[in-house]
Formats: C-alpha cells, sequence, structure tokens
C-alpha cells in the first residue's frame, strides 16, 4: 500500500483547501454545502453512473479534512454520503441507488443516520428500535417503533437511515436491518436535544410510534443487516478521523501563526523550546494519525473490510487524541488570547472532545484492539 497520495489527491487537496480558504470560519453552511456539491466533492465517493465522482473513501476523507483545517468542517459528511451514501450504493436496490445517489452526490439530497438509543449506547446488540411485517391486508411493507437519540442534522436532511431489528421466522432472534425514513412520515417525531456545544448540525431524539413504511424502504437484504451495517460503521470511523484532524490541523495552523509573530521579550514567542517543542509534538501526533486513515481509507476502498475495521478503530482513536492535543496546545500558546471570540480557539474546546466520545468511545476502540488485534479474553 502507497503512503504516498497521487498528483490527482494532492490536486484535490488544494482544490478543496482554496474552497475551504473562501469560506472561512464564519461559514454559512447551506452556501459551503451547496457550492462543494457543486463542485462535486461532496459525492467524489460515489459511483460516476449515479452521479458521483467514482473515487472512495480516500478521497472523501481529503474533502472533510481540508474543510476541517480551513475552519469550516461539514460534520453532515461523515452521515450522508460516507455513511448512508456508501450502504445505499453497496447493498441499496437499483430503484434506491436512482432515488438517493444523485441527490447525495450532489447536495441537493441529505441523510441523517440514526443508531443510538438511550438504552443501547455503544452497544447495537441491546437495539430495541423494531420493525415487523404489516400484514397484506392493511398495506403490507413494514411498522416501525423504538427511540433514537443524539442524530446529527434530522431537521435539514430528507430522509434518515434508521437501524432497526427484524424478527427471523426461522429462529425468532431479532436481527439488524436498515431502513430510509422520509423526514415528514408519519409517527416520526423529534425533539432538539438541548446541547452546551454548540454546532450547525443541531442533535436531536427520535421517537418512531407505529412508522409505516413501504417495503422498498428496507435497504438492499433484510438477511445481510449486519453486514450492511458495518459497512457504514467503518466510514463513519475513518471520516469522523478526517474531522478531527481538520481540526486538530486548523487549532494548530492558528497557534504556528501566533507563535511566530507574537513577541513578548526580544524574540518570538515561538523561538522558546516551551511553547515550540508542544507544538512539534501536536503536529507529529497529528501526521502519525493522518498515515493511520490513509491506511484505513484504502483498506476500505479496497474491499478488505476486516483490515479496515481494525485501522478506522486505530484512526478514529489516535485522531481524537490528537486532535484534543493540538486545540489544549493552541490555547495555551495563545494564553489569554486563546480564549477570546477573535482567534476562534475556544470552542474547539470542547468540540474537540466529541471525536473522543462519537461515534464510539476510546474506551470501546481500546476494547476491540484489545479482543480483535491482540486476543486477549473479554471482560463482558
Amino acid at each position: 500500500m502507497s503512503i504516498v497520495e497521487t498528483q490527482e489527491h494532492r490536486d484535490l487537496r488544494a482544490a478543496v483547501a482554496a474552497l475551504g480558504r473562501r469560506h472561512g470560519r464564519a461559514f454559512d453552511r447551506e452556501t459551503l454545502w451547496s457550492e462543494a456539491g457543486k463542485l462535486g466533492y461532496l459525492g467524489v465517493n460515489l459511483p460516476e453512473e449515479y452521479g458521483g465522482g467514482g473515487g472512495g473513501l480516500a478521497e472523501l476523507c481529503i474533502v472533510l479534512e481540508e474543510l476541517g483545517a480551513a475552519g469550516c468542517p461539514l460534520l453532515l459528511m461523515v452521515v450522508s454520503p460516507a455513511i448512508c451514501g456508501t450502504v445505499i450504493a453497496r447493498f441499496g436496490t437499483e430503484e434506491q441507488k436512482r432515488a438517493w445517489l444523485p441527490g447525495l452526490a450532489d447536495g441537493s439530497r441529505t441523510m441523517a443516520f440514526g443508531i443510538t438509543e438511550p438504552d443501547a449506547g455503544s452497544n447495537s446488540h441491546r437495539i430495541t428500535t423494531t420493525a415487523r411485517k404489516a400484514a397484506d391486508e392493511d398495506g403490507g411493507g413494514w411498522i416501525l417503533n423504538g427511540r433514537k437519540v443524539f442524530v446529527s442534522g434530522v431537521d435539514i436532511t430528507d430522509a434518515t437511515l434508521i437501524v432497526g431489528r427484524t424478527e427471523d421466522a426461522r429462529t425468532g432472534s431479532l436481527k439488524p436491518c436498515l431502513f430510509i425514513v422520509p423526514r415528514d412520515a408519519q409517527g416520526f417525531h423529534r425533539s432538539q436535544i438541548d446541547m452546551e456545544l454548540q454546532a450547525v448540525e443541531k442533535q436531536f431524539e427520535l421517537v418512531l410510534d407505529d412508522v409505516r413504511l413501504p417495503a422498498d424502504a428496507l435497504v438492499g437484504d433484510e438477511d445481510a443487516g449486519l453486514l450492511q451495517l458495518f459497512a457504514g460503521l467503518n466510514p463513519e470511523r475513518v471520516m469522523t478521523a478526517a474531522f478531527a484532524l481538520g481540526m486538530g490541523r486548523y487549532a494548530l495552523d492558528k497557534a504556528v501563526d501566533y507563535a511566530k509573530t507574537r513577541q513578548v521579550w526580544q524574540q518570538p514567542i515561538g523561538a522558546h523550546q516551551a511553547i515550540a517543542h508542544p507544538l512539534a509534538q501536536a503536529h507529529i501526533e497529528i501526521e502519525l494519525a493522518r498515515l493511520m486513515m490513509h491506511k484505513a481509507a484504502h483498506l476500505y476502498d479496497a474491499g478488505d473490510d476486516t483490515g479496515a475495521g481494525e485501522a478506522a478503530n486505530i484512526a478514529k482513536y489516535a485522531a481524537g487524541e490528537a486532535c484534543v492535543h493540538a486545540v489544549d496546545q493552541a490555547v495555551h500558546t495563545l494564553g489569554g488570547n486563546g480564549l477570546t471570540r477573535e482567534y476562534g480557539l475556544a470552542s474547539l474546546i470542547a468540540a474537540s472532545r466529541v471525536a473522543r466520545i462519537a461515534p464510539v468511545s476510546r474506551e470501546m476502540i481500546l476494547n476491540y484492539v484489545s479482543h480483535q488485534s491482540l486476543g486477549l479474553p473479554k471482560s463482558y
């Protein structure tokens, strides 16, 4: 596997970085989303025959990282093209692909992703949202009931890809399945979660109360739900790493510029090792995490879901830690100025923690690595 970016990747990185600089920290989400979609950046990972760029996760990571490094990350990229677009492209019916992928690619349609539940957390095996087949005399299709929490952007997306569980007729056990639920579906209720963290995309709790869906709302094969679920979770982890790396780079760039120009005694503060070395360390951590992110993306694009699973978890862990460290060090480098609105760093103190917490906690990643990579026994 080559760790050197191709010229095409470098050109993409430069073009997206230029777009990000034009919008900057005070960006308008709708305007940036629309422009990125028209330029083909939102669907760079989706198949060309459905309006995408024909690339993969490696290219989509570049887009999100560079927008983040410019101070204008689009969190919905983690969900709409990366998770939902990937799942539909890999497992959706031909009708679903034609209905959704062109819009996801150009940004004219968007989709949220609902998996987390109040009592399940990181344990997807405890998901209680259920889907049962409706009787033919009742019109057929599916009926969904359940609750979801911390679902991003439901108010601005056209539909939500909901992870539910259906009963296996052979065994009676529940198995995961994915359903496309339109935003205006009857019985599909949302309420905004009051977050201390300020972000463009809001968080919602969802209640599904006898939500009736047509038969074709089920994505792909009913028996392939687990495979489809993890096909979406690996891109989610890789894209979260890209989101974190972009944020970390943004903070580090601000700190480096400040350290080069801020002069307290006879020379810039960046000349002092107490300032320079922590910034250098933050840069090293970001670069190391980026390498693992690229490895995970390349493995996924090559079809190695098992290898990508390990690499995606490690990349997400490393990028989250690197981001938090970079933001903390940037704020400390600026001192009191690091807490002012002028420099745009204080809000990142809370935002940087998101990559440690979501979509899976660092503790669960350590569990994954200890069990799957090292072969150690489980404690649960």
